[in-house]
């Protein structure tokens, strides 16, 4: 679960990291109210789960009350990439002298948390590793071990602060750390960290939350209920069903189980001639009534000329994926050429569901796959 920008500084201010003075706001009165109270110049951040959102027309400086009502205005009427903007962050415009990144994350290949600081901020970590890759310093915290004074001695040195600086920075280094601990996140940056004529400031806030932590962390649960988080209906759907759903810019759906599998569906297809619209993993064990659901998204996506099912049953049963397959057809009307896969647990009554709803299957993905190809661009 991605945090908005205010959810995040609230957190990093709980934790003594430096944030700008600021408001939310959900109308442009509430924001025009806020930006007085404030002072101008104030800076007009839309609050949205998107990147790049300050090139998007996101964030604007506003120097006076009516330049706040255009800011806001345009905003809320146009969205930022698409996404709808339901509030702003109205906050202190800033001297800044210099800009910084910094967070924590996981490296899973190396079981490990991991610093990221560079002294090139402001811009995306992508851009700066493929540019300036020198610039970036690397700290790996061992969880077992813990953070140590030692790694956080290594990020300050690196940035070349002193006196109060180093200690300041020190602070927001362990507090990245204490954060990531505490909310069981997968990330947590701030980019930029500017050196102002108050000391250090994080200027924008990023916090991704672990979703299988989320029983642990009761304060986000009504906000999950009366908040979509800016996903998409497919996305929605995907998080009521417990399956796992990313859009791509393809035109062949894909189904799998577990991720593993799907990933090597994305690849076969991609193999073959084939683009992929999708990946969706149905999980390990998955009923008739989620294979249902997985099956008519694809099928209702315009872009999808057909699908691929790829399914190995172990805790999952065939003769559930296909019951959920011939629902999906019967209760959607849609009629979309199917390439399936099949092989597994209860295969034989999978195979018989299918073979009487007049489907036929492989049990070989490779075949599956290349006959997804070809019926999706008129090859059979």
């Amino acid at each position: 679960m991605k945090l908005y920008e205010f959810e995040g500084k609230r957190i990093f201010s709980e934790f003594n990291i430096p944030v700008p003075r600021g408001a939310l706001a959900s109308s442009v009165e509430e924001a025009c109210v806020k930006a007085l109270e404030i002072g101008f110049p104030c800076v007009v951040k839309a609050q949205v789960l998107v990147g790049g959102r300050g090139k998007a027309g996101g964030i604007k400086v506003a120097r006076s009350i009516d330049e706040v009502k255009v800011a806001v205005s345009k905003m809320f009427s146009e969205g930022v990439k698409g996404v709808p903007v339901r509030r702003v962050l109205v906050e202190e415009a800033v001297n800044i002298v210099k800009e910084y990144y910094v967070s924590i994350t996981v490296d899973r290949s190396a079981r490990s948390y991991v610093y990221l600081a560079s002294i090139e901020g402001g811009v995306d970590i992508e851009e700066i590793a493929a540019t300036k890759p020198e610039s970036i310093v690397r700290v790996y915290v061992d969880p077992l071990i813990g953070l140590r004074d030692y790694h956080v001695r290594r990020i300050v040195d690196a940035f070349g602060f002193k006196g109060d600086l180093a200690k300041q920075f020190d602070g927001i280094v362990r507090a990245l750390y204490n954060i990531m601990i505490r909310y069981d996140a997968d990330l947590v940056e701030i980019n930029p960290l500017a050196l102002t004529d108050k000391g250090l400031l994080a200027l924008d806030s990023k916090l991704t939350i672990d979703d299988n932590s989320l029983y642990r962390h009761p304060e986000f649960s009504e906000t999950l209920k009366s908040d979509s988080r800016d996903l998409s209906q497919e996305e929605v759907l995907a998080r009521d069903y417990g399956f796992s759903y990313v859009k791509l810019d393809g035109d062949i759906g894909i189904i799998g189980n577990g991720a593993g599998l799907t990933m090597a569906s994305l690849d076969l297809i991609a193999h073959f001639g084939g683009k992929p619209a999708n990946f969706l993993d149905i999980g390990g064990g998955a009923r008739a009534e989620r294979v249902k659901a997985a099956l008519k998204l694809l099928l209702n996506d315009e872009r999808v000329k057909a699908v691929f099912i790829n399914v190995y049953g172990g805790i999952t049963r065939c003769d559930e994926v296909a019951r959920g397959i011939v629902e999906a057809l019967n209760e959607s009307g849609i009629k979309k050429p199917l390439s399936v896969r099949l092989v597994g647990n209860r295969e034989e009554e999978g195979g018989r569901i299918l073979k009487e709803a007049g489907i036929s299957y492989f049990t070989n993905d490779e075949d599956a796959a290349k006959h997804a190809v070809k019926i999706a661009y008129g090859g059979v």
